[in-house]
């Protein structure tokens, strides 16, 4: 069978499955096998030795020690108060700022991400504190929930992310370079959402309506003590990772022992909560690995099937530009992020475009970011975005008002896509300049 049709029957295939519902570690599975046996004719026992060695070979990968630890540290972390921590310790720095605590959203997300490396964690953890505050003081609800919807996702781009992690495994691409390359482009994506609140507050009153408060010098300070632990939890992993003395696998462990610690300091380690966090930790940690194993399985049976080549091929005809090429990839991105997770895409989707993407020129440390950019899209965009579903459970609002409070930030995110493209260097220099 041509590579053409044989993709077309393994789009197929997984649709399929999932459509009746399969899970997606098997569903992948099943693809993998349905390609290899029905499509290629390949004897039961040469797929049970592909399977056998292709899922081994991903799953004894030593990246891969970081994923569980770094979902443990956000979990333990989520069962703190460093919630509060964070909006008590932003508030007087945000005081003067046209639009005032609603930069708490952008703020406190950016700062969680970088402990968490979970968009739905960010989501939640931030926004169980300042969704009610922001309320109760008047400010406006759909900024609100727009701009918590639109900065919980810099949970994927902000390192430790796990995306980033996965990305680096299945591309055999650094992850300390991919987490230094996600860093200012996602300064970049808070810094356009701060700018935007900051435009919609000057244009219009309604936007906060409590009276401008004023803070003692001894207030200021005492801010830096409520931030103290989530800057010293960055200090220790990023700060670990940046400066070559540990691996991204040590930090993670690093990492863990800082929460224990700063839990202990707080007052809130208990035997409850550290077993809430290992049983949170460990579902959310085998479902991304299984996940992980099934897709190097299938990643195998698409290039039996010399699918990426036939692709390229295809694509090559086209006569499309690096730039053009890019754009195409991003739209493909956003429109299967509409109805796919993001790890689901991931896993699926780069045994094919990644080839294409070097073949045209771009650095897979810069195609990371823009990957994960263009997945962050998914999370804000119905009728699967994760992150409106947590703001739905969290606020009772329709799933459709979320939406629409969400779409301007879905479209800055577009448009640091865009930057990003015309200015690579954005996410390339600080690898460099580091590495």
């Amino acid at each position: 069978m041509e590579p053409f049709y044989i993709a077309l029957a393994t789009v197929g295939f997984l649709f399929g499955y999932l459509i009746l519902g399969v899970w997606v570690f098997v569903a992948i599975t099943m693809v993998g096998l349905s390609a290899l046996y029905l499509l290629l004719d390949f004897p039961l026992d040469r797929i049970g030795s592909i399977l056998r060695s292709t899922m081994w070979k991903s799953a004894a990968s030593y990246e891969l020690a970081s994923v569980p630890l770094f979902i443990l540290m956000g979990e333990l972390i989520f069962r703190t108060n460093i919630s509060d921590k964070l909006f008590r310790g932003l508030t007087p720095w945000v005081n003067h700022i046209p639009g005032r605590l609603l930069h708490c959203n952008i703020g406190g997300c950016t700062l969680f991400a970088a402990i968490s490396g979970s968009s739905t964690a960010t989501t939640a953890t931030v926004g169980k504190i300042t969704l009610a505050e922001l309320q109760a003081r008047g400010y406006d609800r759909n900024l609100a929930v727009g701009s918590l919807a639109g900065a919980g996702s810099l949970g994927l781009l902000i390192p430790p992310s796990i995306s980033m992690i996965i990305y680096g495994i299945l591309s055999e691409t650094s992850i300390a370079h991919l987490f230094a390359a996600g860093l200012l482009p996602g300064l970049l994506i808070a810094a356009l959402f701060s700018a935007y609140i900051g435009a919609r507050a000057l244009m219009s009153d309604t936007v906060v309506r409590e009276p401008r408060r004023h803070y003692a010098l001894r207030q200021y300070l005492w801010s830096f003590v409520e931030l103290l632990p989530i800057l010293s939890l960055l200090v220790i992993v990023m700060g670990g990772i940046y400066s070559g003395i540990v691996t991204p696998s040590e930090a993670a462990a690093l990492g863990v022992a800082a929460a224990l610690l700063v839990s202990g300091v707080g007052g809130q380690l208990n035997r409850r909560m550290i077993v809430e966090a290992l049983v949170s930790a460990s579902r959310t940690s085998c479902m991304v690995l299984s996940i992980l194993v099934a897709a190097a399985f299938m990643s195998s049976a698409i290039a039996f099937a010399h699918v990426p080549q036939e692709t390229a091929r295809l694509i090559a005809a086209m006569n499309l530009g690096p730039v053009s090429l890019i754009l195409l990839i991003g739209v493909f991105y956003i429109i299967v992020g509409m109805f796919l997770d993001g790890l689901s895409i991931m896993v699926m989707t780069l045994p094919i475009t990644l080839p294409l993407i070097l073949s045209a020129g771009w650095d897979p440390v810069w195609f990371g970011v823009f990957l994960v950019i263009t997945i962050e899209l998914g999370l804000v965009t119905p009728p699967v975005g994760f992150n409106l579903f947590v703001l739905q459970g969290m606020t009772g609002l329709p799933i459709g008002r979320i939406a629409r409070a969400a779409f301007p930030f879905f479209l800055l995110m577009v448009v640091a896509a865009l930057i990003i493209i015309a200015v690579p260097d954005i996410a390339l220099w600080l690898p460099r300049a580091l590495f």
